[in-house]
């Protein structure tokens, strides 16, 4: 494949993360509290999050795995294994979701999403590559490296106090307090948008750019439903939390 081609492909992915976000501002995706029947067949919530995660986490290694890179780009693909390696295998396991189903149709959706953007990034990092060692000391590294970490701290922290909020064997949700919850209802997306705006700038590459706006499309309107369900569902929620951006949205 030529690289323009490779760049048109990216381009019309792009676009379609941009129709799936207007789309997603008025169509609430059914799953975690937002579950409702009449979307098919359902399975287990903690079996779904790993068939969805998986194969991002599978597709990378592959290209890792039998392809030669750059020890910058090595780092890239490292960086996408560790992630995925948390929420494919560490993070169904923590969740306390006894009993909570999840439609099949978004397992499979899910799929499709994390095939073609890891396909993506993976192919771009094993053939149009061309990063030199002083890219380690650029502004772009340095910059989203920052913001990588920063991003998967915020993330972190943010899915430890949800997690924390139900007792092994509870059911039912409780409003989260403490860090950034004191600010915006979905810290847990923010810190996630901020990790792959930080990959994107240290890959500086299209696949990478076009993986970023994904993430935003899905999850800011994910994070506008999950901020009014909370004020729907809870009297005394705060009125001063935003959605997900601190004092604007």
């Amino acid at each position: 494949m030529s690289q323009d081609l490779f760049h048109i492909l990216c381009l019309i992915w792009t676009g379609i993360a941009l129709i799936t976000f207007f789309l997603l501002l008025y169509v609430r995706a059914p799953y975690g509290r937002h579950v409702q029947s009449g979307w098919g067949p359902q399975i287990s919530n903690k079996v779904g999050w790993v068939l969805m995660e998986l194969p991002s986490f599978v597709c990378i290694l592959y290209f890792t795995a039998s392809y030669s890179h750059s020890s910058y780009a090595y780092l890239l693909l490292f960086l996408w294994l560790l992630h995925y390696a948390n929420r494919t295998f560490v993070f169904p396991m923590r969740i306390r979701t006894r009993g909570k189903k999840m439609p099949v149709v978004i397992v499979v959706s899910a799929i499709i999403f994390n095939l073609v953007n890891a396909g993506l990034n993976g192919y771009y990092l094993s053939f149009f590559e061309n990063y030199i060692p002083n890219d380690f000391s650029s502004w772009k590294f340095l910059l989203g490296a920052s913001l990588f970490a920063a991003g998967a701290i915020v993330n972190l922290k943010s899915d430890q106090i949800l997690i924390g909020l139900r007792k092994p064997g509870e059911v039912g949700y409780k409003v989260p307090r403490g860090f950034l919850f004191e600010y915006i209802s979905c810290p847990n997306h923010l810190g996630e948008i901020i990790q792959w705006a930080g990959f994107a700038l240290m890959a500086w590459n299209c696949p990478a750019a076009t993986f970023f706006v994904w993430t935003a499309a899905n999850l800011i309107p994910r994070a506008l439903d999950h901020h009014k369900w909370y004020k729907t569902k809870f009297e005394n929620y705060p009125t001063e939390r935003k959605a997900i951006f601190p004092g604007v949205l």
